[in-house]
């Protein structure tokens, strides 16, 4: 597992199978890639001037959307993460 400084968040990236609407399943060149994911991990927060840190808004197991530019894909073993700035965080979904 990762461990996110500062405002990064990390997103822990599941294969998803993609199908149009007569059932055709679409190789990985032709999916469209998803801006929506569970939090994984979350850093501890920005470092403010006053070397207290901003309290993130986001969450472990919270389902986000975020910027479909935002962020960094990495392999870790089998494993595949994004990580991303909190600022790149668009919307919790509830």
């Amino acid at each position: 597992m990762l461990r996110p400084l500062g405002n990064n968040v990390i997103l822990e990236l599941k294969e998803q199978e993609q199908k149009t609407a007569s059932g055709i399943i679409l190789t990985e060149s032709a999916k469209e890639k998803s801006n929506e994911g569970i939090v994984a991990a979350v850093g501890p927060g920005r470092l403010l001037e006053n070397g207290a840190r901003a309290e993130m808004q986001v969450k472990a197991g919270d389902k986000i959307i975020y910027s479909p530019f935002g962020g960094s894909e990495v392999k870790v073993g089998e494993a595949k993460y994004l990580v991303l700035s909190e600022d790149d965080v668009l919307a919790i979904v509830e």
